[in-house]
């Protein structure tokens, strides 16, 4: 969602940027009108500052489908934890941050799947979520462990250390 938002408010910006003689006015770092040359189309770099970028985590993710569910998680080789979750949901709010921060300090060695029960009744039903938020482990295609309900830090981190081994 934050990446969508920073997106089309650079596009926004790119757009609404328009140069005197109709051209368009590219964002710092990116590259300036093209010139011709003898082996064609080069482009030049902007003499403006560069854009730094940084490495975006990839820990945790959105369901949006039960193929992508089957893909993401049940065919995943990293263990991974399952947020049943609901927008509704003021325990949910709760649990669903302080979860994405344990999931993270393991850098990698499992990652972390939402699933709006809303959206996806089909998969809540499937795993026999009565009640939210459950967080299901998933290793290797199977349910290892699950718990219902609001977790403090130090259960958390129990919960994913009992799953990655």
């Amino acid at each position: 969602m934050a990446q969508r938002f920073l997106l089309r408010r650079c596009l926004t910006s790119v757009i609404s940027r328009k140069l005197p003689q109709g051209r368009w006015a590219l964002p710092s770092g990116a590259l300036q009108s093209p010139q011709c040359s003898p082996g064609g189309l080069t482009l030049t770099p902007s003499p403006a500052r560069t854009i730094s970028t940084t490495r975006v985590c990839l820990t945790t993710f959105n369901i949006q489908d039960g193929p992508d569910f089957q893909d993401r998680v049940v065919n995943s080789e990293t263990p991974v934890i399952v947020d049943f979750h609901a927008q509704w949901c003021g325990p949910c709010k709760i649990l669903g941050p302080r979860l994405e921060k344990m999931v993270a300090k393991q850098h990698g060695k499992v990652v972390m799947a939402k699933v709006d029960i809303d959206d996806h009744t089909d998969l809540a039903i499937e795993y026999e979520v009565s009640a939210v938020p459950t967080v299901l482990a998933i290793k290797n295609g199977d349910v290892v462990d699950k718990f219902v309900g609001i977790k403090d830090e130090d259960q958390l981190e129990a919960f994913l250390k009992k799953l990655i081994g």
